[in-house]
């Protein structure tokens, strides 16, 4: 992401994402009963400046004749008081013309049905700008919510980023198997390097490993049979992928006491040369492209996504994905002012968003797009490239089932819990709804 947002931000970012509460806010009117809107308001939470920003430069630069016609006004609102303002709004008929998304996926599938969501799929096609959106991205939309109805204003992605220097001095090639890759912690472990830096306090970097590996096992749609009610995390398949990562802390390979690292120590320790591998999502950028905090240096940094599992139905190229804060259109407001904005920004935002804030979005970037740090060039080139998009480990999840899978994580990889019951506390929490 960018240095907007503090790295403690970002570890809120990546919780509150993976706990379904997709960083949304809402509030204000957008005069829809009075035939279409006045403005082009957004409610979006106060602490996603990044946006924000951009969409004041578009309104002032490649957008400003829609903003003209139609301008731009944003109404901030903390995080905590989003779904419930945006379901007052959406009771009233006053949702603004853009709103960040509800918290959970269920909330925006539930306003789509009663007729408050544009279909942006069929919109931005009407347009003639659906192919100016990145395929991962419209995948990754589509797993959260069924079907295309937001706008993917941030777009990231998760692997492992590995410390080069530490592969070339240990002589390590990158693991293009899970199998390579334990071998690889072996090797470090043995030169008294920890293999992996991870933030177990908050549990959901570690939970995003047991996803990595069942998408690799079972193949992108493993967690939507879950919540299908196709499958059961309990079934043997499924507490498979969750040993598996028991078994990387039961040899030692997240370190001593994973349970105490937070995020910022999790992320210092890689970028200090103490850790030779980090699972984490492309939010990390800012800290990475920082000369201040990254020790090691940018260009010893690689990325790698989660190897493949042999015998396994997934493969290397399905990325896991997020939409960061997810921001959907009022059906009730739309008119072709609110089209020339949407076309505009579909068009413009991808290269922009990149040149101003050095952030990756779900739009392609056409244009100038400055020039890019290399990590950042690497991420949009894996993004460009990626079809098939896999979600986060709780992305399905309710909110118990989710706070009770990244409480457990540290058990999970530390042995106190076995990975049986790991999941069996999950699976409790989702049949109970």
């Amino acid at each position: 992401m960018h240095h907007t947002l503090k790295p403690r931000s970002l570890a809120v970012l990546a919780t509150a994402t993976s706990a379904g509460l997709l960083l949304s806010a809402c509030g204000g009117g957008s005069n829809a009963s009075s035939g279409g809107a006045k403005e082009f308001s957004l409610t979006i939470n106060d602490d996603n400046h990044i946006v924000q920003q951009e969409l004041t430069t578009l309104s002032k630069g490649a957008c400003k004749a829609q903003n003209t016609a139609l301008p731009l006004k944003i109404q901030t609102l903390p995080i905590g008081n989003v779904d419930q303002k945006v379901q007052l709004l959406a009771g009233q008929n006053a949702l603004p013309v853009q709103f960040a998304a509800g918290g959970t996926p269920q909330l925006t599938k539930t306003l789509d049905k009663a007729g408050q969501v544009l279909d942006l799929e069929k919109t931005l096609k009407d347009l003639g700008v659906w192919d100016d959106l990145q395929p991962a991205a419209i995948k990754t939309v589509e797993n959260l919510y069924g079907k295309f109805n937001v706008m993917p204003y941030q777009f990231n992605i998760e692997g492992i980023w590995y410390n080069k220097q530490l592969f070339t001095e240990r002589g390590v090639a990158v693991p293009a198997t899970y199998d390579e890759l334990v071998a690889a912690a072996e090797k470090f472990k043995s030169a008294g390097i920890t293999p992996f830096s991870a933030d177990g306090k908050d549990g959901w970097p570690l939970t995003r490993l047991v996803s990595g590996y069942l998408y690799r096992e079972l193949g992108p749609d493993a967690l939507q049979a879950v919540a299908d009610g196709k499958a059961k995390l309990t079934d043997p398949a499924y507490v498979k992928a969750a040993q598996a990562i028991a078994d990387l802390g039961k040899a030692g390979y997240f370190g001593k006491g994973v349970g105490s690292i937070d995020y910022d120590t999790a992320t210092q320790q890689f970028l200090t040369g103490k850790a030779a591998m980090f699972y984490m999502g492309s939010w990390a950028l800012g800290d990475f492209n920082d000369k201040t905090k990254n020790k090691i240096g940018a260009d010893n940094v690689g990325f790698m996504p989660f190897p493949t599992v042999a015998g396994g139905k997934g493969s290397a190229d399905q990325i896991p994905a997020n939409v960061g804060l997810p921001v959907a259109v009022s059906a009730k407001s739309y008119d072709a002012k609110v089209g020339d904005w949407l076309s505009c920004i579909t068009k413009s935002y991808g290269a922009a968003s990149l040149k101003d804030q050095g952030t990756v979005s779900g739009f392609k970037p056409n244009g100038d797009t400055g020039t890019l740090p290399p990590l950042t060039q690497t991420v949009q080139d894996t993004i460009t490239k990626t079809t098939t998009s896999t979600l986060w480990f709780e992305a399905l999840f309710s909110t118990k089932a989710t706070e009770t899978s990244q409480t457990n994580a540290a058990p999970l990889v530390n042995g106190s819990l076995s990975a049986k019951d790991f999941m069996q506390k999950i699976q409790t929490d989702l049949d109970n709804g």
